[in-house]
């Protein structure tokens, strides 16, 4: 919990000294309207957007239609708890029963866990490189007094180094490969100048084949894991009625805690003969129960637990209504969560390595043992409740 602390303690120091901030030229929401952003109008959409929440659902069936199942992966965020759904997935691999997945998404630290998840077992022992190896040791660089002339506690330079060191040419190639294939690799950030969740086309990025498009996919990348506050945000240049804007992306998390489809799709059901059994399935980077701690009376003890608190009932909320989405559509919701009774620390800011090694170790021999996945359970259908008898007239 030290972390956390440390990170609520920058915040209130950057609240009252108001000095750290990003320097960039202010736009309007005009500057915003009608066609999207040059060169990005094929790469990404709001998740609020009806119509392309329609042609997402256009696309999953287009793919589904020459196949029996129809299987989905979603990666939430968590921090340093990513190293838990890594080892998910490579001890998934370990068993063979791991499928080729029709959409892989990500947010947050799972936004890093994505790309080695969406390749296959063949880039897993990379994957756990990223976690478990010496370089997420340097993640957490403190500003020390020069925080008070940045946004953010930490440094982002290790984390931006990090995802430079795998996202190299050969992971573009392999990435957009699978794209034609009709595979989706999906990345969710938090757009703070519109309050809007946006989902990124990373093959359709990494088919591009340039290096803009590489540097465009590592920030993003960056962006989906900087927690607000703990990293600075990242500013991604977009081309706007003929000029030049820097939007401000942070972590996806902020809006949304897993990405299975749009929210204008999340109450959507498919025309009856038309779904495919499809199945789900949720890494949880984190706990999801309730679970006991005495808290203390101070200020940032009340605000961090607050944030726990909050962060679990999203994360419920949400499975809930994924698994409705998916039971109305002909399929089922499995999840995987870190055991509300595990020891390690599940603050998701403690980066240190035997933490990091005992949470993949924990979701790798889960995964093999075969305890890694729960049925999320769709909420039951009300019961039905007969009208009120009409009012005489008098």
């Amino acid at each position: 919990m030290r972390p956390i602390r440390l990170a609520l303690a920058a915040l209130a120091l950057l609240a009252l000294t108001a000095c750290g901030s990003v320097s960039r030229d202010a736009f309007k929401a005009s500057d915003l309207a009608g066609p999207p952003p040059s060169g990005l109008s094929d790469i990404r959409f709001n998740a609020s957007d009806g119509a392309a929440g329609i042609r997402f659902a256009d696309a999953a069936r287009t793919r589904a239609r020459n196949q029996q199942t129809f299987d989905v992966l979603a990666l939430s965020g968590g921090g340093s708890n990513g190293a838990y759904g890594a080892g998910v997935i490579t001890g998934w691999s370990k068993t063979g029963e791991r499928p080729e997945f029709d959409i892989v998404t990500g947010v947050s630290t799972g936004a890093l866990t994505a790309p080695f998840a969406f390749l296959g077992s063949t880039w897993d022992e990379r994957l756990a490189e990223v976690y478990t190896g010496e370089a997420a040791d340097r993640i957490l660089q403190p500003r020390g007094l020069g925080v008070l002339f940045h946004p953010s506690f930490y440094d982002s330079r290790a984390l931006s180094g990090l995802v430079d060191k795998y996202a190299d040419a050969n992971m573009m190639q392999a990435i957009a490969a699978e794209h034609r294939r009709g595979r989706r690799l999906l990345i969710a950030t938090t757009n703070l100048d519109t309050e809007e969740t946006v989902i990124w086309d990373m093959g359709a990025i990494a088919s591009k084949g340039d290096e803009a498009s590489r540097e465009l996919f590592r920030d993003v990348l960056v962006a989906s894991a900087s927690i607000p506050g703990v990293f600075p945000p990242s500013l991604i240049q977009v081309e706007g009625h003929g000029r030049r804007l820097s939007e401000m992306h942070v972590d996806g998390s902020v809006t949304i805690p897993f990405f299975v489809a749009p929210e204008s799709l999340l109450l959507w059901t498919a025309d009856r003969g038309t779904a495919k059994p499809g199945r789900i399935f949720v890494v949880v980077n984190g706990q999801i129960g309730g679970v006991f701690g005495f808290t203390k009376g101070g200020a940032l003890s009340i605000v961090g637990r607050s944030w726990q608190t909050m962060s679990k009932a999203l994360i419920r909320t949400h499975l809930a209504a994924s698994a409705s989405f998916a039971q109305r559509n002909g399929g089922q919701l499995f999840y995987s969560a870190i055991p509300d009774a595990a020891e390690a620390d599940t603050s998701g800011l403690d980066f240190a390595a035997d933490n990091r090694k005992a949470l993949f170790r924990m979701g790798y021999d889960r995964a093999v043992a075969g305890w890694a996945w729960s049925v999320a359970a769709a909420p039951a259908e009300p019961p039905h409740v007969p009208a009120p008898p009409a009012k005489s007239g008098r």
